[in-house]
């Protein structure tokens, strides 16, 4: 994978409580930071995403009487998925990976801090309307290519690459530097809808 001077590193979401041990944790999810690390260093661009949710979150189970995690429920913006209180606001499950090399990221884009309404795209919430600001950023700054790396394949990697391709960004997703929850097939399926849209999936990192 050559990397140009315009291009954008995106490591999304590598938090402890997607890493094992967490409360949302995403099988081997720790052992992507040496392999992010790495591949940060390779780029003059690095921004990060956090997920920052309020205690009591919508998309939490337990603010669904009866709902058990994992269990899908219909929100004014479509089917969310319930999931575990997870990356809550000055927690430190919401921290980034205590190995994460950090220094070198130029922003970062906390998502999900909105109450009624869960955030897994760097560039959208889930209405698919509401942005984060992060298109207007790497325009502003003449960035072209957005590489991804992070947690989880099939949810924020995922929501994150489609909505850079639907905006018109060059996108490659390094999977080398990504882990899934695969829930009920949903990498397989992630997958191909990366491929249809155009991301590049890269699966070795040289």
């Amino acid at each position: 994978m050559h990397i140009h001077p315009d291009d954008l590193l995106l490591i999304i979401d590598l938090q402890n409580d997607f890493c094992p041990g967490g409360a949302l944790a995403v099988a081997d999810g720790d052992a992507v930071v040496p392999v992010i690390n790495r591949l940060a260093g390779r780029f003059d661009h690095v921004v990060l995403t956090q997920d920052w949710h309020p205690a009591g979150h919508s998309s939490f189970a337990t603010s669904h009487p009866g709902a058990a995690p994992f269990s899908s429920v219909t929100m004014p913006y479509g089917p969310q998925t319930l999931w575990p209180d997870h990356c809550i606001q000055g927690t430190a499950g919401a921290e980034f990976h205590p190995d994460l090399a950090t220094d070198r990221a130029e922003l970062v884009i906390r998502k999900g801090f909105r109450a009624a309404i869960d955030s897994y795209s760097a560039f959208f919430e889930n209405d698919r309307t509401t942005p984060t600001g992060l298109a207007g950023y790497l325009r502003e700054r003449g960035l072209k290519r957005v590489v991804m790396a992070g947690l989880a394949t099939d949810f924020c990697v995922q929501y994150s690459a489609l909505d850079a391709r639907r905006l018109g960004f060059e996108t490659a997703v390094a999977l080398p530097g990504c882990r899934a929850i695969d829930l009920g097939g949903s990498l397989a399926a992630a997958t191909v809808a990366m491929r249809e849209a155009g991301v590049a999936l890269v699966e070795q990192i040289p």
